[in-house]
């Protein structure tokens, strides 16, 4: 099995995992069925840690769950591909789609967009933004990160791309500012960082 990285879905914690003071709705949501989400944070060996994901924003916990509970995993490339529907965010997925495909770097949908495909649960509504994850092993040019916001800030929503460097993530929407430094999420915490590709740099 892959190592779980940010924005994966997992499916297999079961509610008798959560802490004692766990809210009613996390136990309903993995008493479901539903997957947790894998989040930014160090853990001991053998856990990972995750968010669970109620109704609205205000339901949102985060706790960790042992690797040895996962029963499937999911990861955001493998949720690319979905059917017409009146919501803006899936038919902002459907308009980018070609353009990000001819990038040839690996991206998928995530937040409300990744999880209700993911799941069926219906958990976008007409304002929803559109968040994707784009793998960008190698450096990107702040040109080509202007060129590519660019063309996905004309879709039928608001689109907000995080891009995942060896070191973390960043949004695509600041690397390709003027703003000197940009906020390099890890596990070690948020921090500025002039390179998001230099390990160095975002290791001290």
């Amino acid at each position: 099995m892959s190592v779980p990285q940010p924005h994966d879905l997992l499916w297999g914690m079961a509610p008798a995992a959560l802490p004692d003071d766990a809210p009613a709705w996390a136990t309903q949501v993995l008493a479901a069925g539903q997957p947790v989400v894998v989040r930014r944070a160090f853990c001991a060996v053998g856990w990972v840690a995750v968010g669970l994901r109620g109704e609205g924003r205000a339901q949102r916990l985060g706790v960790q769950m042992r690797l040895a509970d996962i029963r499937r995993h999911l990861r955001p490339e493998a949720l690319r591909g979905q059917g017409a529907s009146p919501w803006p965010a899936l038919q902002a997925l459907a308009s980018v789609a070609p353009l990000l495909d001819a990038s040839g770097l690996a991206w998928g949908p995530t937040g409300g967009v990744g999880y209700q495909l993911a799941t069926g649960v219906e958990v976008l509504h007409a304002a929803s933004d559109l968040d994707l994850l784009l793998r960008t092993p190698r450096p990107m040019s702040r040109a080509a990160a202007r060129e590519l916001l660019d063309s996905l800030d004309c879709g039928p929503c608001g689109i907000d791309v995080q891009l995942q460097t060896p070191a973390g993530g960043i949004a695509l929407r600041e690397w390709a500012g003027a703003a000197p430094r940009v906020l390099l999420k890890s596990a070690l915490g948020a921090r500025l960082v002039a390179d998001p590709w230099n390990l160095l740099e975002c290791a001290a």
